[in-house]
């Protein structure tokens, strides 16, 4: 059973390859457009949540003097690509220059994001947390993972 961290880290891959694709798409194809960004979209809520209400807490808690100032500054990300960037991108005409710009801004923010708790948080929640604990917040995502999934 994978941990918490390999658990994100896959996320993160599954995203980055998904925004690869909706960068590189064809300006004509706002089918294709429609379903990655639903897919991204989806991706993004559900890894979101995870990290919100399992992950990101049991990190806090770990060394909250530590980790708090990295803790709000992930949450932060959060609500800049949920709440602003995914929305712009979504309300773009698939064929204009501004949803290709959307895309872009939306690609850097989340590769920039998953590139600080790799680098960063994740080695920090590799010290601050024991291998039992990232092994049982792992499996609590999971069974997360699964409810959010079936409620989308």
């Amino acid at each position: 059973m994978p941990n918490a961290i390999e658990l994100l880290e896959e996320d993160h891959d599954k995203v980055r390859g998904l925004l690869k694709k909706l960068t590189d798409s064809d300006n004509g194809d706002q089918k294709e457009r429609d379903e990655l960004l639903k897919k991204i979209r989806n991706e993004l809520h559900i890894h979101t949540r995870l990290e919100e209400e399992i992950f990101y807490p049991a990190f806090r808690e770990a060394d909250e003097k530590a980790h708090g100032e990295l803790y709000h500054e992930s949450m932060e990300e959060h609500h800049i690509v949920e709440d602003m960037v995914i929305p712009d991108t979504e309300d773009a005409d698939r064929k204009s220059a501004e949803f290709s710009g959307c895309a872009k801004v939306l690609r850097e923010l989340v590769e920039h994001h998953a590139k600080d708790e790799e680098e960063e948080m994740f080695p920090k929640a590799k010290k601050a947390l024991t291998k039992k604990q990232l092994e049982e917040l792992g499996s609590r995502m999971e069974s997360r993972k699964k409810e959010l999934q079936d409620s989308l």
